[in-house]
């Protein structure tokens, strides 16, 4: 098996590219560490929704619906408010419709490559971003830290670990998502009706018209139940819906089948996302976007425990990580 790591492009954006066998991958580091494409070249199968020439300006401008992009803080804050140990943070309003702020900082911003290589049986490349007094979004959120993401290609496909480290003297907020773009069809000659979709959702939470969570459950409708249980087509309706992540035989996943090829994509995230989002951008059957969620959306405004809600914290010096992986069966 040829396994390989090197400097590359992507697009015209200077990029790191894993090869492993049949599989290949690449991040782009300028562009918000965001792991843009995961390939397997023998079948022709694309399982992330990458951007094409013509889409890298907008892209660029609005890097959430193409990768793994990384959300830190994730989703949305009502009014730009993020109230945290007895003070409360301004955001920046980004999203006009709803008056709220959105998805954070760090999907925009330029992380640097640590490092990148290969041994015998892996390809791998570890990226970070440094937050202090220096960093652009400093000023919204004044905590000092560092993240790292490591990604490792080989046999058993993709591998995600992500790592948080508060550098500095305070308690900080630990709020992550991945708004991870899944193509549906990945493979060539299928359609979208060739495909089911599982996911370990729980509850769904009751969403206000500015979309924040109200603090209630809703009922599942029979659609949601089947993406519980035996599986739906990710288009079954217009998604953009948020759930309790329930593990089911201790594991916390996505899995995407395509019946006419008779392969199934595993999203294997960690027991950590406590929530999931899932959008599929008005059943457009081209792609969906299950994301793996620390919290609630707004956690920091909901009056639930902060357990529950996924409301974590990090003492200075300390370390969160968690792991996940895209793989076929």
């Amino acid at each position: 098996m040829s396994i390989t790591a090197y400097e590359g492009q992507y697009e015209g954006e200077a990029a790191i590219w894993l090869k492993a066998g049949r599989y290949e991958a690449a991040i782009l580091p300028g562009i918000g560490g965001n792991l843009i494409c995961f390939r397997d070249t023998e079948n022709g199968y694309r399982f992330l929704h990458e951007p094409g020439a013509e889409e890298m300006e907008a892209f660029k401008a609005s890097p959430g619906i193409h990768g793994i992009p990384v959300l830190f803080p994730p989703n949305r804050y009502e009014d730009g408010k993020f109230p945290w140990n007895g003070q409360t943070y301004q955001l920046p309003v980004n999203e006009v419709a709803t008056g709220n702020h959105l998805h954070g900082f760090l999907h925009t911003a330029a992380w640097e490559v640590e490092e990148f290589g290969s041994g015998k049986t892996e390809s791998f490349v570890t990226v970070f971003i440094k937050v202090d007094e220096n960093h652009p979004s400093y000023q919204y959120l004044p905590f000092k830290y560092t993240m790292k993401l490591r990604y490792t290609l080989g046999e058993g496909g993709l591998s995600q670990q992500v790592q948080v480290h508060n550098d500095g003297d305070d308690v900080m907020p630990c709020l992550l998502a991945f708004h991870t773009a899944i193509n549906a069809p990945f493979a060539p000659g299928s359609t979208p009706q060739d495909y089911l979709v599982k996911a370990t959702i729980g509850n769904r939470w009751e969403l206000n018209d500015r979309m924040l969570p109200t603090g209630k459950f809703q009922e599942l409708e029979p659609g949601e139940a089947q993406l519980r249980d035996e599986g739906v087509n990710p288009y079954f309706a217009p998604m953009d819906n948020h759930y309790t992540a329930v593990a089911q035989n201790g594991r916390n996943r996505m899995e995407l089948t395509d019946s006419k090829a008779g392969v199934t994509l595993v999203y294997d995230v960690g027991t950590s996302y406590k929530q999931w989002m899932i959008w599929n951008n008005g059943a457009s059957e081209q792609f969906f976007c299950p994301e793996p969620q620390i919290n609630l959306v707004n956690a920091p405004m909901v009056d639930l425990p902060a357990d529950e809600i996924g409301l974590f914290s990090l003492k200075p010096g300390e370390y969160w990580e968690e792991s996940s992986r895209l793989y076929v069966k």
